[in-house]
């Protein structure tokens, strides 16, 4: 007997339906459309635990008041190539697409421009808006914490304090942009998630038990007292993702004026700091670009340690699978399936029917 695989749905109608079902639990158009949007992005790019697996979670919080389904954000603060944004619960997938053009807008005129959010629902992977800024010759840089959340130590700790803090930056080149897109904990708590619905240990010991040991153990996650995300570098070399964890909170929470202390407890309002630059205020964007063309040249003629697995440029990967997944629509496992089926049955909106999708079999 055939076993089903993954299932295959294209991206367009993959938002399409996500959008319906995110207007039905009360986004606006314009709002929900951003948001699904931006959800199959992060599909489309590789990023499962940001993409329509975290679907019923904006659902959910939209439902309850958490997020709000329409309005604007308030610019509080802000100069030349400055400004501080309050989005006050609205999604950060909405948000933060406005504010990337804000930064753009802003580096046109000065060179640089720089945007921070605070108080922005769901942002997801932050890899998902970093062509926009090179799409326009700029360089982009992002960070983003949690105030509302506690789960990676401090190195030398067993309790956590940071939030599991993302840190991207997007370059033109060439050839392909870099994207860069990566936890400064040694794995994201979307990843612990997905192992414990999986059955499966992790890959490296990213967890400390209350005992303080390192394990692989994603269950400890959720037990009690339960295990917290070690950061990067890990037993022996995590003070530098230490390091990286305060300053990404320093530069959002504290540059926000909107820190631990000020939000509520488990409300996972985020706070967001980005900043684009335009190379072409230190010269030629066409020379910056043979610059950095050279520097990913270089990665990649270096000499392989396994020769079957050549150096990969940041974002290579993912470029590639968003390409393929674009041509042969966006694969989605049994497990994440089912959990869309619930998401369809609790909102009322029909997923696509079986013309529309392919099931991959042995």
């Amino acid at each position: 007997m055939s076993e089903q695989k993954n299932i295959y749905l294209a991206a367009a109608q993959a938002a399409n339906w996500a959008a319906q079902c995110l207007q039905k639990a009360g986004a606006a158009p314009a709002i929900a459309e951003a948001m699904a949007h931006h959800l199959v992005a992060a599909d489309l790019l590789g990023f499962r635990t940001h993409g329509l697996m975290r679907l019923g979670y904006n659902i959910r919080c939209l439902q309850q008041g958490e997020t709000r389904g329409n309005g604007e954000h308030v610019v509080e603060h802000q100069r030349a190539a400055l400004q501080l944004w309050d989005a006050n619960y609205l999604s950060g997938l909405y948000v933060v697409p406005k504010a990337v053009n804000a930064a753009i807008s802003m580096a046109q005129q000065c060179g640089t421009g720089t945007v921070v959010i605070k108080r922005a629902q769901h942002v997801a992977a932050l890899a998902v808006y970093l062509e926009q800024a090179i799409a326009a010759g700029m360089l982009i840089q992002m960070m983003c914490a949690t105030p509302g959340q506690q789960a990676v130590a401090p190195h030398g700790a067993k309790s956590a304090w940071f939030s599991p803090n993302p840190f991207a930056i997007g370059v033109p080149t060439q050839s392909q942009p870099i994207l860069l897109d990566i936890s400064l904990s040694m794995t994201a708590a979307g990843k612990v998630r997905q192992a414990i619905a999986e059955g499966q240990p992790l890959p490296y010991p990213a967890l400390i038990t209350a005992a303080g040991d390192y394990t692989t153990d994603a269950a400890t996650f959720m037990t009690e007292p339960a295990s917290v995300l070690a950061p990067l570098g890990g037993r022996d070399l995590g003070y530098k993702g230490s390091g990286l964890c305060l300053f990404s909170e320093i530069w959002t929470l504290a540059l926000s004026q909107f820190g631990r202390h000020q939000e509520e407890p488990n409300i996972a309002a985020n706070t967001v700091w980005l900043q684009v630059i335009d190379p072409s205020t230190f010269g030629s964007l066409e020379a910056f670009q043979a610059q950095t063309q050279a520097l990913v040249d270089g990665m990649k003629a270096a000499t392989p340690i396994t020769p079957a697995h050549p150096v990969r440029v940041p974002g290579e990967g993912a470029l590639a699978t968003r390409a393929q997944q674009l041509q042969q629509g966006i694969a989605y496992s049994p497990a994440l399936w089912r959990q869309l089926m619930k998401v369809a049955q609790q909102i009322q909106v029909p997923l696509p029917t079986s013309q529309n999708l392919r099931a991959e079999v042995e």
